[in-house]
This record gives structure tokens, sequence and C-alpha cells, in this order.
């Protein structure tokens, strides 16, 4: 059980990397990663919110949804309460984080609309998951998001500094940054498994 746990953590975290492999939650990735606080800040509000969003998506699934043959509603169900979720965190982090809540800005009510989130929810459920291994899943890849989001903040701040031909600067380099980055998350498939087999 622990083996297949740790499988299905390290997989979420580098060779299923919902950013960087599955392309979901580019928004955030993009608009937040100009600064390695910034990142991290929002790295730890996605890995809350996809917790939280599996604590209460993973129970309304198994125990409303399915047994009423609802499974239908499931995604509008999973995004109110996401929604739900999201504002829950930004009153906390308003409270208690002011600087992390205005550093953030308009991409904390972006979470809502994140798609890793809304993914991580659903796919938990149709990859036959059960709880602790929807949790497990849930914190990998919000950790590899985390991760994914410290890695090219950094890769902004060193292409931030260096001159780019004219074509490249600005969106251009960064999207190109950030496919490099990606490719090198590809490195990973096939490590975990061989590792932990």
């Amino acid at each position: 059980m622990f083996k297949s746990l740790l499988i299905i953590l390290m997989s979420s975290v580098l060779v299923d990397n919902y950013v960087l492999s599955k392309f979901l939650g580019i928004c955030p990735f993009l608009g937040v990663s100009k600064k390695t606080d910034q990142a991290v800040g929002m790295g730890c509000s996605v890995i809350f919110v996809m917790l939280l969003a599996t604590v209460a998506t993973w129970p309304i699934q198994t125990f409303l949804l399915d047994p009423n043959g609802m499974g239908y509603l499931q995604t509008i169900v999973f995004i109110l309460v996401i929604a739900a979720l999201v504002q829950l965190l930004e009153m906390i982090l308003k409270k208690y984080i002011p600087a992390l809540y205005r550093s953030l800005g308009v991409y904390l009510p972006l979470i809502t609309t994140n798609c890793a989130v809304l993914g991580v929810t659903i796919n938990n459920i149709s990859d036959g998951y059960g709880f602790v291994e929807s949790l497990v899943s849930s914190l990998g890849c919000g950790l590899g998001f985390l991760l994914a989001m410290w890695l090219f903040a950094g890769v902004r701040s060193r292409v931030e500094v260096a001159i780019p031909p004219k074509p490249f600067r600005g969106v251009p380099i960064t999207l190109v940054s950030a496919s490099i980055v990606s490719m090198a998350f590809y490195g990973f498939a096939g490590i975990v498994e061989a590792l932990f087999a």
C-alpha cells in the first residue's frame, strides 16, 4: 500500500505534472511566476485548495452523486465547491497573511477557475482512487504545481536579466522558457516506476 501511494505521489509531482505535462493551470503559472515568493505563495495556496477540494468532492461524488444517478452534475458541483473553498482561502489570507493576499492580487480569485484544481478532483474520481489515494494524488499534484511555479520563477528571473533578440522579448521568451522547463520534466517519464518497482 505504501509503495503504491509513493508511486502516485512521485508520479503526480514529476511525471504527470499538471502544469508541465497536462498544461492545466497555465494562467497562474505564467501570471504569478515573476517573483519567487509570489510563486511559492500561489503554489502553497493551490496545494491547500486541491487538498480541501478533494476532501470535499470525493465524498460528494461517492456518497451523493453516484448513488443517486446524478454523476452528470459532477462538473457543476465540483466548480461550486472549489469556488466556495477559494473564497474561504481568500478570507483566511486577507485576515492572517495580508502581505501574501496583496501580492497575489487578482490571481487569488483565479484559483477558482484554475482548471488544474478541477482536473485533479475529476481525475481522482475517473482514475478510481479511494479517499486516501485521492488525497495523496492531490498532494502530489499540488506539490508538482508548486515545484513548476518555483522553478519557472527562477528561470524567469534569469531571463529578465538576459537580453533576448527583439522578436523574443516579453511573452515569446516567456513561452519558450516554459516549453524548455516542460521538456525537462519529460525526462522523468518511466523513472518513477523503475525506482519503486
